[in-house]
């Protein structure tokens, strides 16, 4: 079992900027990813790494960079230019399916989440 622990969410202007972080302990994962959520909406893929190599979601690409620091098991996740429709609760996941990757039923430890709201 891996316990993941995610940080940074905040509030920011449209056209911000956000790094989270996530921390995970325990069994190395094969995959890490970031995920969000709105309420009474499907939890959606943002981006993830599996064995070192990235993948992102088409709402990431262009302005949010995932990043890993092996040594310290700590998936990174820089968000620029924020737009409201980029507010939810975002949470980090691990599996040791290395084919994880967007999908959110292949992870299975997840983070509580940190709130992103991006508004005026």
């Amino acid at each position: 079992q891996v316990n993941v622990v995610e940080s940074g969410g905040g509030s920011v202007q449209p056209g911000g900027s956000l790094r989270l972080s996530c921390a995970a302990s325990g069994n190395r994962p094969v995959c890490m990813g970031w995920f969000r959520q709105v309420l009474g909406k499907e939890r959606e893929g943002v981006a993830a790494i599996c064995s070192g190599n990235p993948i992102d979601s088409n709402v990431a690409r262009g302005r949010f960079t995932i990043s890993q620091d092996n040594a310290k098991n700590t998936l990174y996740l820089q968000m620029n230019s924020l737009k409201p429709q980029d507010t939810a609760m975002y949470y980090c996941a691990t599996s040791q399916v290395n084919w994880a990757y967007l999908r959110a039923d292949l992870y299975d430890s997840w983070g509580q989440g940190t709130q992103v709201t991006v508004s005026s």
